[in-house]
């Protein structure tokens, strides 16, 4: 009998009831009992949801109350002394410390956050763990075993879900000089034991170790590892499944299926090739589980085209073939049961986490009795769908692929190279060393959010709400003004998100109301979904963008979503490339770009937050991505003049791999991400001599902490250090939507008198 299991489901709630309690709990609104009582209720939820749905076998663990690698953390003790004194036992409100940084000297004496980046190719976000060469790890945190005992108590048959300790230590990162941290694996694999050790002792029966780095290029080290510690993993009690997904195992096909361990789990949306392989590799003892259904697009599946593969494997494998989803459901919204305001066809199309979970329970169903009336009538129905998505006439627009196709070399390139280009825009713009920006938005505050609101329920007319909006920027202009900044910009407050608002204004796009994934901790994304070839009807900032000019007589940025960035961050597509997707929305955001600069804006900021993440986890596919994401952002930004400087903005992220790639971007200027590294991600850009301008974050916006000018002004010596000063901007880590007033203005008046005080230590020396 073919098994439907599960590798994750989304914890963020339907109606997003964790960030909603979380973020309570921060502000003190409940207690950590009530917020407790949340996560126990959502948990106890979505186990039923999956349960109803066929899962089989459902995961436990996959819970987390910020990030999992974080719990994974303060499971082991791994803790910087910043946050924890030795001795201690780390609490909730030790792993929020860590995750936002702490305020004050109430806990933790004012620490600064884990430094966060992005979860393999994904728009999920982790904290990185901090390694020392003393590192010791001891089984610190029981939040796994509670949730099992709570998921065994409600009669479930449960797997539990744990990040392997190769992965977890790959995502590290090491903290001083002169050590590996793969030196720590052998300290590390006795806290394994104990938790293998403990789930035995409740009933577990299964194990998921999710070890998805088997799908990278991995040192040979990092190989030998992999044998050394399954070895002695395997004489813990319990069967262990190892799960890779993302990617394809490639050379490292034949390490996987043979770690001893009891079952495999292989992405088959991802790397389909890789099926035949691995059944001629597979010991005769081991369960193989195929990802079938995909865990990151909203797409419905073709469960005929998926049976084929599947009854091949059945044939092969018999009751060794489990059926899941290529990946956890972390990444895809909740319930489409819930969407009242998409039409019938649109709506036909598509699949959030239950109805996954619904399409590999099918799909196992299918194996073990495919002559029911059950999946006689969900066959028919999938022939149906994947007919009217092929056949219909909403989805391709001859005046797009026109377009498309007379796309030349000359549409990617500037006019001039940016050594010519600087010297017009520095003396066009005037501005001073450091200059100071942001990096577009200001905060959502619940005046923009109920104007927003009633706009949607008629309750305010279009000309109330625009109204509404022009105050708000008038609002940001002035604290802008009185703040000191030297570019302004007008604080974002008509755009609910920086994907959905430009989506909205296309063509080719569909919307939820209830599509929620999260990014990380509490924030929560909704990204809109391409169905169709994208065009721009008409302008879509341009109104905002000039009246915000004529509030002042500073330098007004114009703020854009880049074509890689709207494409990473939106469900795309399955039936075009991504390299076809994100040319359409280049020339989409182009001609929104020419709008701005002719009406007198004098600098555009397009941001490509999700550049590096979009980069193939194989080093043999990284170049044929980087070709075309670099001219997809060129071909946006090539249709001005010289002396109209581009800005651009990428958001957590290991620049090496990447450096010559941003360069060719060609970008006058880039902010980045750097403060919670203490500019260490500047490293890249110095080795490399990166050659235009560049503004590295001061301050970490994720956290509620406001450093002080000081600690600002250090950051930007130490930028300094790396980088001609001439080069230098000074602005926030990332947009401020999520923050309050109060601390954005007084982050902001220390960002400032920093960039004055180091205006003054270098002047001579420009």
């Amino acid at each position: 009998m073919a098994l439907a299991h599960n590798l994750g489901f989304p914890r963020i709630g339907g109606d997003r009831e964790l960030k909603k309690a979380v973020e309570a709990y921060w502000k003190g609104d409940i207690s950590q009992e009530q917020l407790q009582q949340t996560g126990r209720e959502l948990r106890a939820k979505h186990w039923q949801l999956q349960k109803d749905a066929g899962i089989e076998l459902l995961p436990v663990g996959d819970f987390a109350w910020y990030d999992q690698v974080l719990t994974h953390s303060l499971t082991f003790g791994a803790i910087p002394e910043r946050f924890l004194k030795a001795g201690e036992k780390p609490t909730l409100d030790t792993l929020f410390a860590i995750a936002r940084g702490v305020v004050g000297s109430s806990c933790c004496g004012g620490a600064h956050a884990q430094e966060m980046t992005k979860w393999f190719d994904t728009n999920y976000h982790y904290l990185v763990p901090e390694l020392t060469s003393d590192q010791q790890f001891s089984l610190s945190w029981n939040e796994l075993f509670e949730e099992v005992d709570e998921a065994l108590a409600l009669g479930h048959k449960v797997k539990p879900v744990i990040i392997g300790p190769l992965t977890w230590l790959w995502l590290a990162k090491e903290k001083e000089a002169g050590f590996n941290r793969l030196d720590l694996l052998e300290r590390l694999l006795p806290v394994y034991g104990e938790i293998l050790r403990k789930l035995n002792s409740q009933g577990v029966e299964w194990v998921q170790i999710d070890e998805p780095i088997l799908g990278l290029d991995l040192p040979q080290e990092w190989k030998n590892a992999f044998e050394r510690a399954y070895n002695l993993l395997q004489t813990e009690p319990g069967k262990k499944l190892i799960a890779t997904y993302f990617s394809g195992l490639d050379d490292n096909l034949g390490l996987a299926a043979n770690l001893p361990v009891d079952g495999l789990h292989i992405d088959l949306v991802r790397a389909p090739e890789q099926y035949p392989t691995i059944l001629d590799r597979l010991p005769a003892y081991k369960v193989l589980s195929l990802g079938v259904v995909n865990g990151r697009n909203v797409w419905r599946a073709d469960l005929e085209k998926i049976l084929e593969t599947l009854n091949h494997a059945h044939e092969r494998l018999g009751d060794r073939l489990w059926v899941a989803p290529s990946c956890s459901l972390l990444h895809s919204p909740v319930d489409l049961a819930r969407e009242d305001q998409l039409d019938d066809e649109l709506k036909s199309w598509l699949a959030f986490a239950v109805q996954k979970c619904e399409e590999v329970a099918i799909l196992a169903e299918a194996i073990n009795n495919p002559d029911s009336a059950k999946v006689q009538a969900a066959l028919e129905q999938s022939r149906k769908v994947q007919a009217s998505r092929a056949a219909s006439p909403r989805i391709h627009k001859p005046q797009v692929q026109q377009r498309i196709a007379a796309i030349s070399s000359k549409d990617s390139q500037r006019n001039s190279p940016f050594a010519e280009r600087i010297k017009l825009q520095r003396e066009r713009l005037n501005l001073p060393l450091f200059p100071t920006t942001t990096i577009g938005s200001f905060p959502q505050t619940a005046d923009i959010r109920a104007a927003r609101q009633g706009l949607r329920q008629g309750k305010l007319s279009e000309a109330q709400y625009k109204a509404a909006m022009q105050e708000q920027i008038r609002l940001a202009v002035e604290v802008q003004e009185e703040l000191g900044l030297d570019v302004l910009v007008h604080g974002e407050a008509e755009r609910n998100d920086m994907v959905e608002y430009f989506a909205e204004q296309l063509d080719g796009y569909l919307f939820t109301r209830f599509g929620w994934v999260q990014s990380y901790g509490s924030r929560c994304v909704k990204p809109a979904v391409i169905y169709g070839d994208i065009s721009r009807p008409e302008a879509m900032t341009v109104e905002w963008i000039a009246y915000a000019q004529q509030q002042t007589g500073k330098i007004m940025k114009g703020m854009l979503t880049g074509p890689v960035t709207m494409l990473m961050w939106s469900f795309p597509r399955e039936d075009l490339t991504r390299k076809q997707q994100a040319q359409q929305l280049a020339l989409a955001i182009r001609d929104e770009v020419v709008d701005l600069e002719a009406a007198g804006i004098k600098i555009i900021q397009i941001d490509e937050a999700a550049f590096r993440e979009g980069l193939p986890l194989r080093r043999a596919d990284w170049q044929e991505y980087l070709d075309w994401a670099t001219e997809s952002f060129r071909l946006t930004a090539s249709g001005v003049r010289d002396e109209t400087q581009i800005h651009t903005h990428m958001c957590y992220s290991e620049f090496n791999d990447v450096i010559a790639a941003i360069a060719a971007m060609d970008a006058d200027v880039i902010t980045i991400e750097t403060s919670r590294s203490q500019m260490e991600l500047l490293d890249a850009f110095e080795s490399f001599h990166y050659p235009n301008d560049i503004g590295p974050g001061v301050y970490d916006i994720h956290s509620p902490r406001v450093p002080d000018s000081e600690e600002m002004a250090n950051l930007l010596r130490k930028a300094a250090q790396r980088l001609p000063v001439e080069q230098l901007w000074a602005n926030p880590d990332c947009g401020l939507k999520t923050r309050g007033w109060p601390e954005t203005k007084a982050a902001l008046e220390h960002m400032v008198t920093a960039a004055k005080q180091l205006r003054e230590e270098y002047a001579r020396e420009v």
